[in-house]
Order: structure tokens, then C-alpha cells, then sequence
């Protein structure tokens, strides 16, 4: 995020350092990259001077906590189907109605960008709109906290919206844009989220690694035994398989440079390979790695809904 508008300046890579760190010590509590890396990338990429002055110092402070409403009961990866809407009026204020799900920071949020059909006559990615708005605004609801497989610690929360008046400045870029600024945000969110996956399988691996050296069985420790040896090796492997490609994923976003169909096969093959070295960790922990007390359990619960969000 830039100096004036209260940043550091500094470029994505020391954003990944600091999501990496956090997946890799398996610490799935508040949506931090999705605040710092995720929703407010929009306001500085689309928003008008107005809105990064009044926005993006306070959410750089964590005086404001973010979030992005897209998800909808009906349309998860689907962006095309939403149905919340945003109807102009006579006076240049949009009246939104609609809701939302699945939605990370949601019941702590002062601030969402809200996805929204400004023309529902028009089918497909046509007629969306973004909206920033603050969450104190009358008709914004927040509903109850979602009770998840994993990511206990995670705000996740449903969002309504009940003839909720905005004026016309919270328009986040121009109308009928949104389709095409979700997508040239897509490939930051999805690299973020294998970068996070590989991180938690550095994570987990390096945590069963130890586990092995001190597990004692059949007259020694089972880091001795060939087949452990094996399953390691191969574990090791994929994981810098995955290492290497989001590295040079991420060289190419700090450049501008990244593209929709690498960031996502990055998305794909990271995540699968984050939830495939889960489960061999797991298994390798035997029966303690299915108990609560062992991060590699935490690990695999968490990691699951990886391969969901994003795009499924």
C-alpha cells in the first residue's frame, strides 16, 4: 500500500512473507491477508481519491476491519448468478437489497465491498456493480457466525441487505464494471491462496518430521523404518514441486505480470497438494493424529475449505 495513503510502501512480495509465516505456523484466526491484500487492492485500484483518503489510512491502522460480499446462498463461485441488487434512484442513490454467505470478517466488519446487479434486466456478467459501505449504514444486517468444519478462530458470518440507502459515492469504480474488476482481482486472491496452502504443508511436514524422530516403535524410532522414509521423500518433493511454482507465480505478480490461468492452476495444484500432505501426515502420526491436541489435525481440518474458496 503506498506512503500517503498509509502503507509502508512496500511491494507484494513482503505481503507473502508475512501470509506464509502466518500459514505456516497454522494460525487460521482473522482474515488478515484478505483485509490488507485482498479488499483494499480494489479501493486503491478502483476507488476515487475521496474514497482511498476516507478508507485506506484507517484500514492500514486496523482502525476499520474489511470484508468482500460476493458469495450468495445461491451463487457461490458463480458470479454471474448473483441476485442481490443495487437500484439507482432519482437522486443518484442506490437502494440494495439481497444477502450474502460464507462471508470471511463478516460479523467483525466496519467496512464491505459489496457485489451487486445495478441492472437485473441484463443476464450474465453484465449490469454488476461494486459498492463500498460502511457496515453501520441502515439496512445493513449482520446475521449469525457460521459454524464451520475448520478455521474455528475465523470470522465467517451471513450479511443482509434490507432497503439499505447509499449515495451515489459509494459506487466503487464505474457502473457495470464489477464483473471485469472481480476478475482482474482474481489471479492476487488465488496466488494468495496456494502460497498459503504451500505454506501449511511446509508447516505440517516440518511438525511430523519431528514427530518421526521421536515416535518410538518396533525397537526404534519409525524415522528409521524405510517405508516412513519413502513418505516423507515423496511428501517433500511435491511440496517443492508447489514451492517453486508459486515463487515464480509471485515473481510475475510483483511485476504485473501474472495471469488468470496460472494463478489458477497454482490455486489447484497447491491447494490439492496442502490437503494430500495433511492427510500423509495424519497417517503418520497414527491414532494421536486425530486428536484436536496435535496441529497436524488442526491442519487437516483447517486446510480443507482451500479447495473451495476462490473459485471451487
Amino acid at each position: 500500500m503506498p506512503e500517503e495513503y498509509g502503507g509502508l510502501g512496500l511491494d507484494i512480495l513482503y505481503a507473502a512473507v508475512n501470509w506464509e509465516e502466518q500459514s505456516y505456523a497454522g494460525t487460521t484466526g482473522p482474515g488478515w491477508a484478505l483485509h490488507s491484500e485482498i479488499v483494499m487492492p480494489y479501493i486503491l485500484h478502483y476507488g476515487t481519491e475521496e474514497q482511498k483518503m476516507k478508507y485506506l489510512p484507517a484500514l492500514c491502522r486496523g482502525d476499520m476491519i474489511s470484508a468482500i460480499a460476493m458469495t450468495e446462498p445461491g451463487a457461490g463461485s458463480d458470479l454471474q448468478g448473483v441476485r442481490t441488487t443495487a437500484i439507482k434512484q432519482s437522486n443518484g442513490d442506490y437502494i440494495i437489497n439481497g444477502s450474502k454467505t460464507f462471508i470471511t470478517n463478516g460479523g467483525l466488519s466496519d467496512l464491505v465491498i459489496i457485489v451487486a446487479k445495478t441492472d437485473p434486466t441484463v443476464k450474465g456478467s453484465k449490469g454488476t456493480s461494486l459498492f463500498v459501505v460502511e457496515t453501520n449504514t441502515p439496512g445493513f444486517k449482520k446475521g449469525k457466525l457460521l459454524n464451520k468444519m475448520g478455521m474455528k478462530a475465523q470470522d465467517t458470518a451471513e450479511l443482509f441487505f434490507e432497503d439499505m440507502r447509499v449515495p451515489k459515492e459509494a459506487l466503487l469504480g464505474e457502473e457495470g464494471k464489477g464483473f471485469a474488476y472481480l476478475m482482474n482481482e482474481l489471479p492476487q486472491e488465488r496466488i494468495m491462496i496456494a502460497d498459503q496452502g504451500i505454506a501449511a504443508a511446509e508447516g505440517v511436514y516440518e511438525a511430523t518430521r519431528e514427530y518421526i524422530k521421536e515416535r518410538k516403535a518396533f525397537g526404534g524410532s519409525i524415522a528409521n523404518l524405510q517405508t516412513i522414509r519413502h513418505k516423507m521423500a515423496e511428501t517433500k518433493t511435491e511440496i517443492v514441486i508447489g514451492r517453486t511454482f508459486v515463487d515464480h507465480c509471485l515473481e510475475l505478480l510483483k511485476h504485473k505480470r501474472l495471469d488468470s490461468q496460472s494463478a489458477s492452476m497454482a490455486k489447484y495444484w497447491c491447494t490439492d497438494i496442502q490437503n494430500k500432505v495433511a492427510d500423509n501426515c495424519v497417517q503418520l502420526h497414527g491414532g494421536w493424529g486425530y486428536m484436536m491436541e496435535f496441529p497436524v489435525c488442526k491442519a487437516f481440518i483447517d486446510g480443507r475449505v482451500q479447495k473451495i474458496y476462490g473459485g471451487t
